[in-house]
């Protein structure tokens, strides 16, 4: 379990129940609340033997109390560690303008993989829980796009599970996926590792997922421009490693660029400035968001990576993100700093705010 794939569970009356406290839709939302209950409910229980497990003193060693995007074992011998990442994905709808839960659950469990230096993912297990009543014909689709997904990434899916619930007993089918990959330990990513100066680059517009499916479920038309970003990054992202020193990494999800920004401020103890005009954000996305209500800054992508960037090889990292066909929007937006510890500043332009992660879940139910 980790801070991007941690699902609320229902916990045992001693647990979370015993002061009246009850898992809410913002235990799942990505941000302090969902922290909160894992730290309470997970950490407090495996932390200590995941830490061992890890063997956390080595390099590449990563563990659940680090709550990154996956947890990476180095192996007792030869020179490699095991990068593990496990999500579950509930999608409502779950077809949805530009993909589909079966591509999202195979870009989810890539991308966790690859933000942690683990571009070329050795394996992907499925877990499917659908009800019964649900047509064949729906499945085949999904598992045809979660095949398709796996051959952008290049990846199979080489085992897996099948539970069938009964009639009224979900309201759309459930996948979770496991990923697993195998990385030299000195090349390992965390989401931790920024210092004061590095660039901030994100690799593409921000807010077409969550924006996107929203507007399908609601039933918004904006003239068929929306589409989610759902795809696996990983070449993306060995492109990007391969052109100068990545020092941090992370897949805006849950919460957005905002509630990443955050995540990786804190865990490096440094600020981040950011400038809003640097930003990408697709001109419809953005109208959409000011129609809805929601700021793009602070919903899900399934198809962009954050990353900390030395400033000696920014430029050179940048350029080899835009050659790929998934980053030609990708920009530096910001840089690393001393001041403002554990804060992101934004600059609009106008003024200098703190730019804060959402306080709840405004978009349930979108990865």
């Amino acid at each position: 379990m980790t801070r991007n794939d941690a699902t609320a569970e229902r916990a045992e009356p001693d647990t979370v129940a015993e002061d009246g406290e009850v898992v809410t839709l913002a235990h799942g939302a990505g941000g302090e609340a969902m922290r909160e209950l894992v730290d309470k409910l997970a950490v407090s229980r495996f932390g200590d033997a995941t830490s061992d497990a890890t063997e956390a003193a080595k390099p590449g060693a990563v563990g659940l109390p680090d709550l990154d995007d996956g947890s990476a074992h180095p192996l007792a011998m030869g020179d490699a560690s095991i990068v593990l990442t496990t999500d579950s994905h509930v999608v409502s709808p779950p077809v949805f303008p530009g993909g589909d839960i079966g591509r999202l659950s195979v870009a989810g469990t890539v991308n966790d993989l690859a933000v942690m230096g683990a571009t070329e993912p050795l394996a992907l297990t499925c877990s499917l829980v659908v009800e019964a009543g649900t047509p064949t014909a729906e499945l085949e689709e999904i598992l045809e796009s979660m095949r398709e997904a796996c051959e952008d990434a290049g990846v199979a899916i080489t085992t897996g599970d099948t539970k069938v619930m009964g009639n009224g007993e979900l309201d759309g089918p459930v996948i979770n996926t496991t990923g697993i990959g195998a990385i030299d330990p000195e090349a390992v990513v965390t989401d931790a590792g920024l210092s004061p100066g590095d660039a901030i680059v994100v690799s593409g517009t921000v807010g077409d997922h969550g924006i996107a499916l929203l507007s399908e479920r609601e039933g918004f038309d904006f003239g068929g421009e929306l589409e989610s970003d759902v795809a696996p990054v990983n070449d993306l992202v060995a492109a990007a490693v391969d052109a100068g020193r990545v020092t941090a990494m992370k897949d805006p999800t849950r919460g957005g660029l905002a509630t990443t920004l955050n995540e990786m401020a804190e865990k490096a103890a440094a600020g981040i400035e950011i400038e809003e005009r640097a930003i990408p954000v697709d001109d419809a996305i953005a109208s959409a968001g000011e129609v809805l209500g929601i700021d793009p800054l602070s919903v899900a992508n399934e198809g962009k990576v954050v990353l900390g960037v030395d400033p000696a090889d920014d430029e050179a990292v940048l350029e080899a993100i835009r050659s790929h066909p998934l980053g030609s929007d990708a920009a530096i937006v910001g840089r690393a700093t001393e001041e403002n510890t554990g804060r992101v500043v934004l600059d609009t332009g106008f003024g200098r705010r703190y730019l804060s992660e959402p306080a709840g879940e405004a978009l349930p139910r979108i990865c």
